[in-house]
């Protein structure tokens, strides 16, 4: 596999590529932790969840950090259309993030955006957790919470957001384990078993 790869490479061999930048991606978690305090500091913005991808998919991807250019589904669930893209996701990450159901909400608009062609969930994850370590002084354990369980409350999130915020709420974490690298590491690794 060549790297950076294509948003046309991608679309052609999936199920190839995405393995091996998942595990190379997951390699630069150390990376992640220690500018960890920046995204905190940044949580919620544009700048924040761009530079996330960017640091996560930087020389695996072509369109690390980049708006996606082409319309994406998952699911049967089609994602905000790429034409509106650049309009929209500035407005989604202008929105409160003062208590937990507003940035609930932020994070739900913006997983309906679905800004990058690949890896929107994985950084998004890291991105809701940035808001709520900022505002509220906690984070998902992301490790605690089942593939199917989050999958299954994110689908009913487009709906109504409170299986969501119910799933999110049984699994923040005490503020505590904060500065436990390891449990960001787990948390992180977690996250990325959603998308298999």
């Amino acid at each position: 596999m060549k790297l950076p790869v294509s948003e046309a490479e991608l679309a052609g061999n999936y199920e190839v590529i995405m393995p091996e930048t998942d595990r190379l991606s997951l390699q630069r978690m150390a990376e992640v932790w220690e500018a960890w305090p920046e995204f905190v500091r940044n949580a919620g913005s544009w700048e924040c969840l761009r530079d996330l991808h960017v640091m996560l998919f930087r020389g695996l991807f072509d369109f690390a950090g980049k708006l996606r250019t082409c319309n994406i589904s998952k699911g049967g669930f089609r994602f905000a259309n790429v034409l509106f893209l650049d309009k929209i996701v500035p407005v989604i990450a202008d929105m409160p993030q003062s208590c937990f159901e507003e940035i609930i909400a932020k994070y739900t608009e913006m997983n309906i955006a679905h800004p990058f062609r690949e890896g929107s969930g994985r950084v998004m994850r890291l991105w809701l957790d940035a808001m709520l370590e900022r505002e509220l002084g906690t984070r998902i354990n992301w490790a605690g919470i089942t593939r199917d369980d989050y999958m299954s409350a994110m689908q009913r999130s487009l709906v109504n957001t409170l299986e969501l915020e119910v799933l999110l709420r049984k699994s923040m974490l005490p503020a505590g384990s904060l500065n436990d690298e390891e449990v960001f590491m787990s948390g992180l690794n977690a996250s990325y078993s959603y998308e298999m």
